[in-house]
């Protein structure tokens, strides 16, 4: 089995704004009269969608709301966070991510996007960064209604994959997906895809349990030793 493609996760791995993403979620509870819970946000937030988020979050507060008034906070985040965009100057990359998608382009290996994120942010975020021709397939958190941890984004990038490019023939054994939640862990494997987690937002030690292989920084990804592992696996 070769290694063909590696499918990133996007908060928390390529761009480091979990702790804004946060910030905004609890504003929202706040204008509706909630209080953030601690833990709440690690607990209904990290690694999935706006929608899921906040649909979780309000209903574990006893908040009913329907699905378009979810749009509308929905919305009204992605507003605030543009104009944080904004604000922020140079952009906080995760350290080693520019050398790492280097090496992947040497080695001639597709990319993607597998984020719950919108894609208008993730799209601003790479061309700010001057990635955005970098990564032709991009899964957001607004192309489809399931939410990491269920496989359903991930089977999507697949499918633009193979789409994109019609001779690629790509299987869930020859993709690597880059997470660093358990979310996204559990959605990456749901569709049967080997994950690389590395250590941004969870400690080494709780990722290491549940991942193919983990990192402390995408400085430490050992591009060659997974490709080996891949080579020298069963097809």
């Amino acid at each position: 089995m070769t290694l063909k493609a590696v499918l990133f996760d996007f908060n928390g791995v390529i761009f480091d704004d979990e702790p804004l993403h946060q910030k905004l979620v609890d504003q929202i509870l706040l204008v509706e009269n909630l209080r953030p819970q601690p833990g709440a946000y690690q607990q209904f937030c990290l690694g999935r969608s706006d929608r899921a988020c906040l649909r979780d979050l309000l209903t574990n507060q006893g908040r009913v709301v329907t699905d378009a008034y979810l749009e509308v906070l929905i919305s009204r985040k992605s507003q605030a966070y543009q104009r944080c965009l904004g604000a922020l100057g140079q952009l906080p990359l995760f350290p080693g991510l520019v050398n790492l998608i280097t090496a992947l382009q040497t080695a001639q290996l597709k990319l993607a996007i597998v984020s719950g994120a919108l894609r208008s942010e993730i799209k601003e975020v790479l061309s700010q960064s001057g990635l955005v021709q970098l990564f032709p397939v991009i899964v957001a958190g607004d192309d489809l209604e399931a939410s990491k941890p269920a496989p359903d984004s991930y089977l999507l990038a697949l499918q633009r994959l193979n789409d994109k490019y019609p001779t690629l023939n790509l299987r869930p054994a020859e993709c690597l997906a880059v997470e660093d939640t358990f979310a996204g862990i559990a959605a990456a494997k749901g569709a049967g895809i080997s994950v690389m987690a590395v250590a941004n937002t969870y400690p080494f030690h709780m990722l290491q349990r549940q991942a193919n292989w983990t990192v402390d920084s995408l400085v430490d990804l050992e591009l060659e030793r997974i490709q080996s592992v891949f080579t020298h696996s069963p097809s």
